[in-house]
């Protein structure tokens, strides 16, 4: 009853103008989105704004991290397949870069096809060490975007565009499927750098995995005021003779 009560003051509160709308407003707010909404209130409430809670966001915030960080790392040990786009309009050749299990080498390689698995390490021609890597960039600072009339600067293929910078004074280019794998790919290279992971999937990702973890850990203190500091601890007794019999 309950439930249905605060679909009915919900659904007027949006001050429908008829009783169609009125209707529609209470078929969206399902007891799923109802639930949603509580739990979205509940995180905003001052006891989510609280010192002890703070704290705790800021503990577990690393650790949430150190997990997207070892997600973005199997992703490129999995590897993805690449293409090149040929500036002629040809058809696009394909290249596939994967991860060495111990983080210590990217194999990549040229490709006929776009596989259906994992393609294996030994059939990758190509070797570059993480330790020779230099730098990440990405958009119009990589090389091959800024080579005369690459693409015509097309912003669909720059935001997908990011290169790795070795010595001498060298390239490894790419341009991504898609966004996510963008993301996967920038954050896990960054990752293996030892540099802040920044793309707005790892954004994505921390706000989800972090309200989760929060809800779950403060699951138990539902209708429990949390106290602003912790409780006084209590004075020493008197003397120390206690005595444990445990049998």
């Amino acid at each position: 009853m309950q439930v249905v009560r605060e679909q009915i003051m919900r659904a007027l509160n949006a001050k429908p103008n008829s009783l169609d709308q009125f209707k529609s407003k209470l078929q969206n707010l399902s007891y799923t989105e109802i639930l949603k909404i509580r739990q979205s209130e509940r995180m905003n409430q001052e006891d989510f704004r609280s010192p002890p809670v703070l704290e705790l966001k800021d503990k577990i915030t690393p650790e949430i991290m150190e997990l997207i960080k070892q997600q973005r790392l199997n992703r490129l040990i999995e590897g993805t397949c690449f293409r090149k786009i040929s500036n002629r309009r040809r058809q696009d050749k394909l290249w596939y870069c994967r991860l060495s299990p111990n983080h210590k080498v990217l194999h990549y390689g040229d490709l006929e096809e776009c596989p259906q698995g994992e393609v294996p390490h030994d059939s990758l021609q190509e070797k570059l060490p993480v330790a020779d890597i230099k730098a990440i960039v990405t958009g119009k600072d990589c090389p091959h975007m800024k080579e005369k009339g690459a693409h015509k600067q097309n912003k669909e293929v720059l935001d997908l565009a990011f290169s790795i910078l070795y010595d001498p004074e060298e390239s490894l280019n790419f341009i991504a499927p898609d966004k996510h794998e963008y993301c996967i790919w920038t954050d896990g290279l960054n990752a293996l750098l030892g540099k802040d992971m920044s793309s707005e999937q790892t954004r994505t990702d921390l706000d989800t995995l972090l309200s989760m973890e929060m809800k779950l850990r403060l699951l138990d203190l539902e209708n429990i005021q949390i106290p602003e500091v912790p409780p006084p601890i209590p004075k020493e007794p008197s003397n120390y003779d206690f005595v444990y019999d445990g049998n």
